[in-house]
């Protein structure tokens, strides 16, 4: 029986990121990319959209994180900004995941000068509005619902995203919010005009079909 040939690892400092994020990689400890990072970063630091396989704990937080803030950095927006209005916005299916990955954008963003807010339900609604009106937001991680909610009281617009992020898409399917994602994705601009990244631990053909509707011309990375 052969075994699996080891892949050469690769390393972040590989890519060309911007100084600040590699940086804050550096500073974080993260030194060579896991295999998933490494097969997705090749093409969505070029901007191509990706639907991922991709499993909870593969590192596949970290590879759209820097993606997203690879990308804001390189495209700072020179013009006034309005508040409430994201440049990056990660949909993910419960408040555990969406915190945590908040808590790892906060780290990937030191050094960034970016806002990252957390949009999440069972949390006060005002306080995370306040957050939101702070000053420009770059990043939204949120939940369906109470994305939503922001959306119906106009104190969020999406029309300006750039990048949109639907992780654990499978996870959303089980729990019903796929209208409630349909009805998100809609409010952002065309996916042509926008970087859709989908990961989902399973591709049915659900997946596969929602993935057709939101993404341009993907680049699919199995795990």
């Amino acid at each position: 029986m052969d075994s699996e040939i080891e892949q050469p690892k690769l390393a972040f400092d590989h890519f060309d990121l911007q100084k600040p994020l590699a940086d804050a990689i550096k500073k974080i400890g993260f030194e060579y990319c896991t295999p998933i990072q490494a097969q997705s970063l090749v093409h969505t630091l070029q901007g191509h959209d990706v639907t991922g396989k991709a499993q909870t704990g593969t590192g596949k937080t970290a590879a759209f994180l820097i993606t997203i803030i690879n990308d804001l950095l390189l495209n700072p927006i020179k013009e006034e900004r309005y508040i409430a209005e994201p440049r990056a916005l990660i949909v993910a299916p419960t408040r555990e995941l969406a915190q945590q990955i908040a808590s790892d954008a906060q780290l990937l963003t030191y050094g960034c000068n970016m806002s990252v807010v957390t949009l999440v339900g069972g949390e006060d609604y005002a306080k995370q509005n306040r957050a939101l009106d702070a000053k420009p937001v770059d990043i939204v991680v949120a939940t369906p619902g109470r994305l939503l909610d922001f959306m119906s009281r106009r104190d969020l617009y999406l029309d300006h995203v750039e990048i949109l992020v639907l992780d654990e898409a499978d996870r959303m399917l089980d729990m019903g919010f796929i209208p409630q994602v349909k009805r998100i994705v809609r409010a952002t601009p065309a996916k042509e005009s926008r970087q859709t990244l989908l990961f989902s631990a399973t591709f049915t053909q659900d997946i596969l079909n929602l993935s057709e509707q939101w993404t341009y011309q993907p680049i699919t990375v199995d795990i």
